[in-house]
């Protein structure tokens, strides 16, 4: 069924307006009596039926509100340096299905792709709207962020550690003792940042100041992964032991 992401607050009577309603309207060709999930900025869920349409919104019906919080109890971010235009699109859509929170693309030394300051912000939009996708097909009641692009250096001066951001995690090819696996386990943490580095991994400078930030430096194991699998892996294990993968 059909999900929308509504700005404000669930009523009995609603009006979508914007891209949603161009969508129905237009691509769905949608007509009164047809149903679809609707979602608010509470996280409220319902059913909701299409009653009357104008040039340019729709009006909705509440039939009834929904128990279907799908959200992971886990604080999941992930802090991915920029990629190859196709591989972050991929890693934007699917760490969203992966449950992750925000996404906060990052420049290192060994990125591949630069955008001026302009060509970011379009990119940042771009992106904004994958994610918003996938949380409407996979069933989200909360939108993801992307923010917009900042260098590694901006990123690691706002991190502080011991707070409410719960622990820093990137994942490092030079990495030979800590296994993730082992890093959770011994994390009483509910909350992580996952750091991924580029096409060309972190550089030893860069390791050491994420070291210095108190980022944990940890192996994937003795395979060399793609920037986009290494996003995955560590998503997945990180649910699968501190989320709702493992439940």
């Amino acid at each position: 069924m059909r999900r929308l992401f509504y700005k404000g607050r669930l009523a009995g009577n609603i009006e979508i307006t914007g891209t949603d309603a161009h969508h129905l309207l237009h691509v769905l060709r949608a007509k009164a009596g047809q149903q679809l999930t609707v979602v608010d900025d509470a996280g409220q869920v319902a059913l909701m039926e299409m009653t009357a349409f104008t040039a340019g919104s729709v009006r909705l019906h509440l039939l009834e509100y929904l128990d279907a919080d799908t959200e992971p109890p886990l604080g999941l971010i992930l802090v991915q340096a920029l990629l190859k235009a196709d591989k972050m699109d991929f890693v934007v859509q699917k760490a969203v299905e992966l449950g992750v929170t925000a996404i906060l693309p990052v420049e290192c030394t060994n990125c591949v792709v630069r955008y001026e300051a302009r060509k970011a912000a379009a990119r940042q939009q771009r992106w904004q709207k994958i994610a918003e996708e996938a949380a409407k097909q996979c069933g989200r009641t909360r939108l993801v962020q992307v923010h917009p692009v900042q260098s590694l250096p901006a990123y690691l001066s706002g991190w502080q550690v011991g707070t409410e951001q719960g622990e820093l995690i990137f994942c490092y090819e030079n990495e030979q003792q800590q296994k993730l696996k082992d890093c959770l386990k011994a994390s009483a943490a509910q909350a992580f940042h996952v750091l991924i580095g580029p096409e060309g991994g972190f550089t030893p400078a860069e390791a050491e100041a994420i070291e210095g930030a108190g980022g944990r430096s940890v192996t994937l194991g003795p395979r060399i992964l793609r920037a986009e699998t290494a996003a995955l892996a560590s998503l997945a294990a990180l649910q699968y032991e501190k989320g709702d993968l493992g439940a």
